[in-house]
């Protein structure tokens, strides 16, 4: 078992008190990726995963390319086939518009930003009935705050081909300089949507996805659209579009009927299935007993260690921010005692966060 120990300086996340709702550490910015991992010298597949098994508390470290040798024949690893959209339009004066996800009334989540010193910080400004006017003549109309930090807004053109027109892809202070989308989709990438790139898929290669089916995993796609991350503290997600398609509903049944383990490529994967498995009365489209059911629609399922797990065993996913909702989730898989010796682990090795970073593999 690693026994890894940060440095004291670190302050190391303690997810095991009473009062657990949302983990906070101290990330230090040494681990902050700020580029590519090709930038940095390496292939995609070329990350470091810590894995982390909860039956038996063992925490090891390996390559991303270790991956097929870790899952099992028979397992079934979900992936979104969500594509990043360039959700980030410079307007003049100084403001950045950061479209984060549709609203079911076709109107969207929008963020105004300021740019400061070639990136974007949070911006106050702003009011209802505001007419915001964006590069190649459109509009935006702001209808109305969704947070502190978030507007309803509207667009007077479609937005999703406006923004590949006009926009680029969404970075924040941690990343010094803008990088082409094509960084910022995975290798599953097909339906365009996401405001951020949903970061777990990054690192596979078509070397990796080969060798994962010769091996006998099962792979199944879904779809979720992610909003912006820059949420405030406290927030929990907001509703975001999903579809699990009926033939991966049938195989994920399908799958733990036969004694399989169903492995989620990210936190969306666990966001769509845990949907789709929740019972009606619960605001889902599964049975009583859990079973996937094909759906389509808004999310607002937030999965914690209290709503549990109902479809998923595994996760691999990156590695999160301080108070982050996604670490509740993570808890959900793997407990808080074994959580917090993952991330103190992850602290003391090295490992780098964010979207070009390392990534985490939860196995029962």
């Amino acid at each position: 078992m690693i026994t890894d120990v940060a440095p004291a300086e670190f302050a190391l996340p303690d997810f095991t008190r009473p009062d657990f709702t949302r983990p906070d550490f101290t990330l230090p910015a040494a681990l902050e990726a700020h580029d590519p991992p090709e930038a940095r010298g390496l292939p995609r597949d070329g990350v470091r995963m810590l894995v982390s098994r909860r039956s038996s508390g063992e925490i090891s470290h390996h390559g991303f390319r270790d991956l097929p040798g870790l899952l099992l024949p028979g397992d079934l690893l979900v992936i979104n086939t969500t594509a990043t959209l360039p959700a980030q339009v410079r307007a003049g004066d100084g403001l950045a518009v950061h479209f984060s996800s549709p609203r079911p009334d076709g109107s969207w989540l929008v963020e105004l930003r300021l740019i400061k010193d070639k990136i974007s910080v949070p911006n106050g400004r702003g009011y209802p009935g505001q007419l915001l006017s964006l590069p190649g003549g459109a509009v935006l109309t702001l209808e109305g705050r969704a947070s502190t930090r978030l507007w309803r807004a509207r667009l007077s053109v479609a937005v999703v081909p406006y923004l590949f027109k006009h926009g680029i892809p969404i970075r924040y202070s941690y990343v010094p300089r803008d990088w082409a989308l094509p960084f910022y989709q995975t290798v599953f990438a097909r339906e365009p949507g996401s405001a951020e790139m949903p970061s777990a898929g990054r690192p596979f290669t078509p070397s990796v996805v080969t060798r994962l089916v010769a091996g006998g995993v099962l792979i199944a796609p879904l779809t979720l659209h992610a909003g912006v991350s820059s949420l405030e503290a406290g927030e929990d997600p907001y509703p975001e579009p999903y579809d699990v398609p009926p033939a991966t509903a049938r195989l994920v049944n399908h799958v733990r009927a036969h004694g399989g383990r169903i492995i989620a490529a990210g936190t969306t994967v666990v966001r769509a299935l845990e949907t789709a498995a929740l019972p009606p009365a619960d605001g889902g489209s599964g049975g009583s007993g859990g079973p996937v059911a094909a759906a389509a629609g808004w999310t607002s399922h937030v999965v914690t260690p209290e709503t549990g797990v109902r479809a998923v065993d595994g996760l691999l996913t990156g590695l999160h921010e301080p108070r982050s909702s996604h670490l509740r989730m993570l808890a959900a898989f793997a407990g808080p005692e074994l959580l917090s010796r993952c991330y103190q682990a992850a602290i003391g090795s090295g490992y780098l966060w964010h979207e070009f970073g390392d990534v985490h593999l939860l196995l029962p």
